[in-house]
This record gives C-alpha cells, sequence and structure tokens, in this order.
C-alpha cells in the first residue's frame, strides 16, 4: 500500500500540496472560532450521584449550586451604614440580572458571620449563574465587565467556579498561541543543528504546520457536536507540532540516506515509504490508541484530551506520509541546498557501511552488550529511584490555585481561604427527590447526620441541627428547603480541609436514610471523580496493553519483544511520575518552572491524561530502533549485529527527533495553567529517559540476553506476520541515474 502511495504521490505531487495547503487553509479558519466552542471544567462524572444531585436541585427546587463569589473590599467597616446600604443595593441590582439566581450577601443573609472577613473589611455575594457550561461562563464574563471594579465606594472582584472557569478557558488560548511562538523558532534552530541544511529544517515545520491547522479543523467539528475541553487545544497546538515534526524528522532522515546510498530521488522516496513510512504509521497508531484508551473514563476535560491526541497522531503521520513526500518529490536533490555546519558525508554503500561500523552508537551498542547484567540493573536501579517520590503520591482535584497570581478567581479564592469561615461554602447538599413530606423522618435523619465528624450544623426543612440536637426551629429561612414532597439537607464542615470533606461524603452515604439520598457538593463531585477514574483505569490500561501488544507484535515478529517493550516503555515513564510528585506536589524547583502554587496534592486526572500521551510517546522511539533493527536482523541473521547496527541507523535521528520533540514540550511549561505545566516537565522526561538510558543501555543489554529468542514466534505467528507484518523492508540496490522516471513514467 505505501510502495503505490508513492508512486502516486511522486505522480500527482502538485495536486497533492495544493489540495493539502487548502484543506490547511479551511482548517485554520475555522480555528480562528475554535475556543468560542470549548468549554473549560468537564473534571466530574456526569453519571456519578454527586452530578445526579445537582441534577435533583435543579429539577425540583429550581436552584443549582453556587458558583459565583463577589469579593467587595471597602475602606470603611462593611458594617458602617453607607457600606450597608451599598452592599445591598448591589447585591439587589445583582439578583436581577437574567440568567443569575440566589443572589444573597452578608447585608441581605442577617449579616451572616461566615460572609464577613476577619478584618471587617470584606465580604462576600453569592450566587447562581445559570445555563450549561458556555452559557455560564460567557454570563460571568458579561457581568464582570459590568461589575467588576469600584461601585459607590466598594472594590468588587469575581470569582467563584464559573469564573474560574472562564479564565482556564482564556489562559488556555492565551498559552496556546504563546506556546507555539516559543516552540517554533527555537525548534527550527535545533532542525537547523541537525541537519545542518536549512531546506532540510524548513520540512519538517511546514508539515506540523499543516498537520496543525488540520487538527484544529477537525476539532473544531468535533466541538461542533460534542463537549470539548479548553486543554484540548494546548495538545492539539503542541503535541501536533512535535509529533509531525518527530515523523518528519524521520522520513526526511530516512530520504537523504537512500540519497547518500545511491538512490534516484524518485526511488529514495518509494524506499522511504516502504520502511519508514511504515514505522511512522505504527507510531502514529501506538500514539492514538494511547490516547484513545481515555476515552473509557467518563470525565469530559479526559475524554476531550484523548480525542485530541488521536486526532492529533493520526494527521500528524498522514501530513508525514503524504505531504511531506510530496514536497521531497518537488525539491529532489534540492533537499541538501543552504548547508550549514557540516560537510557532506560520502555517498555509496562502502561509504554508508563505513559510517555504521565506526559510529558512536554502534560502539555504545557493542560496550553495553559485553557487560549486560550490570549495566542492566544500574540503570533500572537509577530509573526506580527517580520514580520514588511517585509512592508518596496524594491525588486531589484541580482548584482555582492551578491558575497564575493574577487570575481573578485565583485571588477571590485566596483570600477566601485566608480570611473568611469558609466551611460555609464547602456545604454538601443532600437531595431527597422524595420522602421529604415525612417531616418526623426529615427531622430525625438531619439529627443523625449533625452527630457525624466533622459535621458543624445540618440546615433542611425542618430546622438546624448541631451534634445531634435541633438549634434551631423551622421558620421562613428553611421553607426553601422543601418543595412538594421533595427535600434537601445542606451540610456544613466544620473545617475547610479537602481531605475531611471527602470522609465526609463517604460518611454520609454510609448512613441509612428513610428514603433516597444523593449527596452534591463540591467535595462529592471530587469523590465520585477519582472513584470513576480508579474504576475505568483498568479497562484503559487493558487497551492500551493488548493493543500494544498486538501492533508490536506485527513491527517485530517476536513473541518476546512486545512484553520487552511495554515493560521498558514502563520504566521509561518512573522519571516522569516521580518528577511529577516531586516538582508539582511537593513544590521542589517550583520557581525553574515559571509562577505556581505546590498545594501539596496532584490532581487526579494528570497522572491518567499524562500517561496516555507519554505512553505511546515513549513506545515511539522504541518501534523506531525496534523497525529498523528487525530490518537489520533479516539482512544479517545475527541477533547481536542487528541490535548494533540498528541502533546506529537510528541513534542520531532518534536523538535529534527526541531534542526536537523536547524543545516543543517544553513550551508547555510557559503557561499559566499547572495542570499544563505538568505536561511541560512530564512529557519531556519521558521521551529523554527512552530515548537515552531505554534505548542506549537497557534495551540492547536487555538483548543481548535474550539472543535470538528475542526473535521467536511460533510457526503460525510467523506465517502470520509474513502476510500482515508492519515490518520494513530493505531499500532495494540502487538503480542507474536515469531511472529517475520508474516512479514517474
Amino acid at each position: 500500500m505505501l510502495d503505490r502511495l508513492a508512486g502516486f504521490v511522486v505522480r500527482r505531487r502538485l495536486a497533492v500540496l495544493v489540495v493539502g495547503l487548502l484543506l490547511a487553509v479551511v482548517g485554520g479558519v475555522a480555528s480562528t472560532t475554535l475556543f468560542d466552542k470549548l468549554t473549560a471544567g468537564g473534571f466530574d462524572d456526569p453519571k456519578s450521584e454527586s452530578s445526579r444531585a445537582i441534577t435533583a436541585l435543579d429539577k425540583r427546587f429550581g436552584q443549582g449550586l453556587p458558583n459565583l463569589t463577589l469579593l467587595v473590599t471597602s475602606k470603611g467597616r462593611v458594617d458602617d451604614p453607607s457600606v450597608t446600604a451599598a452592599g445591598t443595593e448591589l447585591t439587589r441590582k445583582l439578583g436581577k440580572e437574567p440568567g443569575v439566581a440566589n443572589v444573597s450577601s452578608y447585608w441581605t443573609t442577617g449579616k451572616a458571620p461566615q460572609l464577613r472577613g476577619k478584618s471587617g473589611h470584606k465580604a462576600l455575594i453569592m450566587g447562581t449563574v445559570t445555563g450549561d457550561d458556555t452559557t455560564s461562563q460567557k454570563r460571568v464574563a458579561e457581568l464582570a465587565d459590568r461589575y467588576e471594579g469600584s461601585r459607590g465606594g466598594l472594590e468588587v472582584k469575581f470569582g467563584g467556579y464559573t469564573k474560574f472557569q472562564r479564565e482556564l478557558l482564556e489562559q488556555g488560548q492565551k498559552d496556546a498561541t504563546t506556546g507555539e511562538t516559543v516552540a517554533i523558532p527555537i525548534t527550527l534552530v535545533a532542525l537547523v543543528f541537525i541537519f545542518g541544511s536549512a531546506v532540510a529544517a524548513a520540512l519538517p515545520l511546514a508539515v506540523a504546520l499543516v498537520a496543525m491547522m488540520l487538527t484544529m479543523g477537525l476539532t473544531w467539528i468535533l466541538a461542533s457536536v460534542t463537549t470539548v475541553g479548553s486543554l484540548a487545544a494546548s495538545v492539539v497546538t503542541l503535541l501536533g507540532l512535535g509529533l509531525a515534526i518527530d515523523y518528519s524528522l524521520l522520513m526526511v532522515s530516512r530520504y537523504r540516506e537512500e540519497l547518500r546510498s545511491g538512490l534516484a530521488p524518485p526511488d529514495a522516496i518509494r524506499a522511504t515509504l516502504t520502511s519508514a513510512g511504515r514505522t511512522v504509521t505504527f507510531s502514529a497508531l501506538t500514539v492514538a490508541v494511547s490516547s484513545l484508551a481515555m476515552a473509557w473514563f467518563p470525565l469530559q476535560a479526559v475524554r476531550s484530551m484523548g480525542y485530541a491526541g488521536a486526532l492529533t497522531a493520526l494527521l500528524s503521520g498522514a501530513s508525514s506520509l503524504i505531504v511531506l513526500p510530496a514536497l521531497l518529490a518537488l525539491l529532489g536533490d534540492r533537499i541538501e541546498k543552504g548547508r550549514v555546519f557540516r560537510k557532506r558525508r560520502g555517498v555509496g554503500p562502502e561509504a554508508a557501511a563505513r559510517n555504521v561500523e565506526s559510529g558512536f552508537w554502534h560502539r555504545l551498542a557493542t560496550t553495553v552488550m559485553r557487560r549486560p547484567v550490570p549495566i542492566v540493573t544500574i540503570v533500572t536501579a537509577f530509573l526506580l529511584l527517580l520514580g520514588a517520590p511517585f509512592l508518596g503520591i496524594n491525588l486531589g482535584m484541580p482548584d482555582e490555585r492551578v491558575m497564575p497570581a493574577s487570575s481573578s478567581a485565583r485571588q477571590v479564592a485566596d483570600t477566601v481561604r485566608a480570611e473568611f469561615d469558609s466551611s460555609e461554602q464547602n456545604a454538601l447538599q443532600v437531595v431527597a427527590p422524595e420522602g421529604g413530606s415525612d417531616r418526623a423522618a426529615v427531622g430525625a435523619y438531619a439529627k443523625r447526620l449533625s452527630q457525624l465528624p466533622h459535621v458543624a450544623a445540618v440546615r433542611t426543612a425542618t430546622g438546624a441541627y448541631a451534634e445531634g440536637r435541633q438549634a434551631a426551629p423551622p421558620d421562613q429561612r428553611y421553607a426553601r428547603y422543601a418543595s412538594g414532597d421533595a427535600v434537601y439537607f445542606s451540610v456544613v464542615p466544620e473545617t475547610a480541609s479537602a481531605d475531611d470533606a471527602d470522609r465526609l461524603v463517604g460518611e454520609i452515604r454510609s448512613q441509612k436514610a428513610p428514603f433516597e439520598a444523593l449527596v452534591g457538593g463540591a467535595a462529592a463531585t471530587n469523590h465520585d471523580a477519582a472513584a470513576a477514574l480508579e474504576k475505568w483505569l483498568p479497562y484503559a490500561l487493558g487497551t492500551v496493553l493488548l493493543t500494544m501488544l498486538v501492533l508490536l507484535f506485527l513491527v517485530t515478529g517476536s513473541v518476546m519483544l512486545p512484553f520487552l517493550a511495554l515493560v521498558l516503555s514502563a520504566l521509561s515513564l518512573t522519571a516522569t511520575f516521580g518528577a511529577l510528585v516531586w516538582v508539582f506536589q511537593d513544590g521542589h524547583l517550583a520557581g525553574l518552572f515559571g509562577d505556581f502554587t505546590p498545594t501539596g496534592n496532584i490532581a487526579a486526572t494528570i497522572p491518567v491524561m499524562l500517561f496516555g500521551l507519554a505512553f505511546g510517546l515513549a513506545m515511539d522511539y522504541q518501534v523506531f530502533l525496534l523497525s529498523r533493527m528487525r530490518e537489520e536482523y533479516e539482512l544479517t541473521g545475527s541477533p547481536t549485529a542487528a541490535v548494533a547496527q540498528g541502533l546506529e541507523r537510528t541513534g542520531r535521528i532518534v536523538t535529534a527527533a527526541a531534542v526536537a520533540i523536547s524543545v516543543v514540550f517544553l513550551a508547555f511549561t510557559v503557561s499559566g495553567i499547572s495542570l499544563v505545566k505538568a505536561y511541560g516537565v512530564g512529557l519531556p522526561l519521558a521521551v529523554l529517559m527512552d530515548a537515552t538510558l531505554i534505548r542506549g543501555a537497557v534495551l540492547p543489554a536487555a538483548m543481548r540476553l535474550g539472543g535470538r529468542a528475542t526473535w521467536w514466534a511460533p510457526a503460525p505467528l510467523r506465517r502470520l506476520h509474513s502476510r500482515y507484518g508492519l515490518r520494513e523492508e530493505p531499500s532495494a540496490p540502487a538503480p542507474r541515474r536515469d531511472g529517475d522516471r520508474a516512479l514517474t513514467g
């Protein structure tokens, strides 16, 4: 198939380039409105008990969870008559705004102490912006434009979950642009050093830009028919740039190698597509499968990252297999134009053989294979040591602290934590859609809840309760807790501790209720999201591992090598996950990666999403190496020669690809969102560990210990691989230069 594709692309190179350019332009135009279709959030399980509680609260009581917080600061004290009048008027006006419900404040709730700051100069206004995520985020932006700033002697600042979502979306858009601006010129310089030719260096970037615009266009279509999270945009831009450069580096390098061996340009393109092209195909599939495994998780933010990663990998691979060969066919020998730094290597098979036998990676592989046991032991121990901090991981869910200090939502949240009794804002809502007409049962259940550890108060239709006793009788203040035969309970924790709130969710659910009771609220949402990740993780891992075993067999024809590659890819991720905890949870070297706040935990979504992307990338370089080793093994029949020559032939280009893609991924660290920064640290580490220690030491040593057994497969599987395998094909003998018409005639 790839041979036929080579013939078609060479014959129709101009048409292929025109069509590719037009599609890229269309995708680029569509992407200008992409962020209008994306949504922040998506860190909840829509089928969980907490989500059903929110739905019931909205359906039966006409109210949602508070998602809007206004921090009001005055020069005078908040109890001064003038400040009270201004605060009351501000609350009244906000409550009359369309799309805003349940507005209350310090001044309209009988001066509730939990809504007054410790200094006496700050107070809170709480409310709910109604509608879905997209509608509420747009609405809060409009309200902030009108109300934020100085109003009647008061300084007003917007915060709350919906404001946080809006700022997350805006920051993501800004970060995507900044990342591209940083990554592209640095990568171009790196590519010039790698190739020594300005023309050759420009090709991967050209293909990357086409792939990115195509992917952005398809993401726009995807966002038009389903919910896509804002973090997907960063994946599309930077992962797309990195993968397309990665694949193009391999293709361009193999094409230049074929030219040096004496092939004419059309035949070099055919040889490149039928060899390196197969590796690119497989590599794109590995990243796509690893990404799509995230579709098992019900959290929309995770699924969006998976969809975006799969689209990005497939389109990056397709662009490298179609657009790049068309460019190569157009350039021919002119790919060497604009040479800098290095002299051109000798041309011909003999010169190529000399280069292989005297190369650094050949010598390294030979040295490693002389002492495989101590080298495997030392390197494995070192990687496990780097991964040791992961044993102390403390999982949580993201909040406003993932944003930079300049974020309004972050500033409000920090102030509330520092100066207010924030336990009231962390109240859990226990909703009983039916059974609320039995007030005796309602009161008895409320008393039981108030006796639980870490509960300060319970409020419901029958009054307020504390420590198993009724603290306040039912009056007009508690009428809103009942609607027909439905009732809900507001359970206020003693502290704002996330750990205490999480335990409280489990304790409430363990209580026997006289009716169906659904526990909702921020802590319940986080609890259910973490449970969903834990529940579906085995399915995602199983999908990745099973698919990888099949694909790796198709590329190697071996039974043992697929298992070895999976183990080594997992080993290469140990440093990534160790760094994740050491930097982002414990705060070491935090200043090195910009403005972010260590919170003492890691968002539970980060290890899942990082694994989905990093595992596929770690497999990339092993695929490059193993496919070339397979080619050398078929030529020589020697397992040691296959390792040494395969490593040498891929060594330089894999190192170059790892450096280039790491430069791109490091651009994630310029993000103002700590969730995105984690990818900027974790992904380059995974790539570099795999491209250096795993490829240069552990894999050659392990294959030396396995000997010929590493390539063994039973007869039925050998026949299967012979028919359907993705192995690379050795280049054909070099034809005469008048063979330029071989594919064009």
